[in-house]
């Protein structure tokens, strides 16, 4: 009980940084212009939901949600280079990614992910405008992750509604911000999902870099997010026995290709 109250203030008092602890004048005009376009954006995703009776999730994802983002990324003033062979999958599959900050939640709802739900955390809906664009988008609001049998019924609920849908998801594996510059501690749910669904994982390597990025706060600067989009891994032949094995499969070209690409840039 008390690591889930220590969670949930912590999580607090981040969102109330947002607004009432900003590093500089720019950061206060920022977040304020921030919470006013996502709070017109709840708006009219209300007003359109109403319209479409609430049944055009990919209307208020991939074309309302993603204006949203970018607007918000422009205002910002990052600009997102993805790398990437080939268009995203029109098949399901299941997205994963680092995560190294608040940046990461705008970057990925701006890629347009075709046909795909998102993780997020339930208590982010406490910041009503986001909760609201995250519930017209059909993302799955996780419980803290002291509370593991909420949790569980959380990823078994999401498994059944994907197997029904065909739909893509996205989740990260490291389930936090990791402000470290390392590849963190992967958990299981992303390849339990991928095993049991029989679908491609599809890693995304996002680099932020240094003078845009706002780690754990929201004052994002500006500044070019480069997102690489690594080939597809194949789950069909995975089993459940093999978990932790595949799972640190999967963490290793994560680390793998940040040691690469880090030695590029320093070349």
């Amino acid at each position: 009980m008390a690591s889930t109250s220590t969670e949930q203030w912590r999580e607090a008092e981040a969102w109330r940084a947002l607004l009432t602890t900003p590093r500089s004048y720019r950061g206060l005009l920022l977040a304020v212009a921030t919470f006013a376009i996502m709070a017109f954006s709840a708006a009219v995703l209300l007003v359109v939901a109403a319209i479409t009776l609430f049944r055009a999730r990919r209307l208020y994802s991939e074309v309302l949600a993603r204006w949203t983002a970018r607007m918000i990324l422009h205002l910002w003033g990052v600009r997102v280079v993805v790398h990437q062979d080939k268009p995203f999958p029109r098949t399901q599959t299941v997205y994963i990614s680092n995560h190294t900050s608040t940046l990461d939640v705008v970057l990925l709802t701006g890629l347009g992910l075709p046909s795909t739900r998102f993780f997020l955390s339930g208590f982010l809906r406490k910041l009503l405008p986001l909760g609201v664009i995250s519930t017209l988008m059909g993302t799955f609001h996780t419980p803290l992750q002291t509370d593991r049998p909420a949790r569980v019924r959380c990823f078994q609920r999401a498994e059944r509604f994907l197997r029904k849908t065909g739909e893509s998801v996205y989740l990260s594996p490291e389930g936090q911000r990791i402000t470290t510059g390392r590849i963190g501690h992967f958990n299981k749910g992303a390849f339990h999902l991928a095993t049991n669904l029989r679908v491609p994982i599809v890693p995304l390597y996002i680099d932020v870099p240094p003078e845009a990025d706002p780690g754990l706060g929201y004052e994002a600067r500006a500044g070019t997010v480069h997102v690489y989009v690594l080939s597809p891994i194949r789950t069909d032949h995975w089993r459940l026995e093999d978990l932790e094995r595949n799972k640190e499969m999967v963490r290793e070209r994560f680390v793998e290709f940040q040691r690469t690409l880090r030695g590029a840039m320093d070349a």
